[in-house]
């Protein structure tokens, strides 16, 4: 197994959904996924802002992509995809500092 490919890292997620019947038993209702982003997004502040170990910083991150994998699998799209069209979008925008700190979002004037 190959496991530095994102098709490697897609089959995974979607093997697990399958053996917890995922899309039959609630597990990929948007509202339901949502929260536990935001519940795993929280664990990663944690792990920040208490200084915990960069282990830990890892594991919760991981559980946070493993989440975003999932949606895509949910929602049918192409997380790849999405992720290079992206790329190439934020890549022509210029940065701008704001508060002290680099953004590089797409500002409106």
């Amino acid at each position: 197994m190959n496991t530095d490919s994102y098709e490697e890292m897609l089959k995974a997620v979607q093997a697990f959904h399958a053996k917890h019947q995922f899309r039959e038993r609630g597990g990929e209702e948007m509202i339901y996924r949502i929260a536990l982003m935001s519940e795993e997004l929280g664990e990663i502040a944690e792990c920040v802002t208490k200084g915990k170990p960069k282990e830990e910083l890892a594991e919760e991150v991981a559980d946070l992509f493993i989440l975003l994998i999932g949606t895509a699998i949910a929602q049918d799209f192409d997380l790849k995809k999405a992720f290079w069209e992206k790329m190439q979008k934020i890549q022509s925008r210029e940065g701008k500092m704001v508060n002290g700190r680099i953004r590089v979002s797409e500002f409106k004037d």
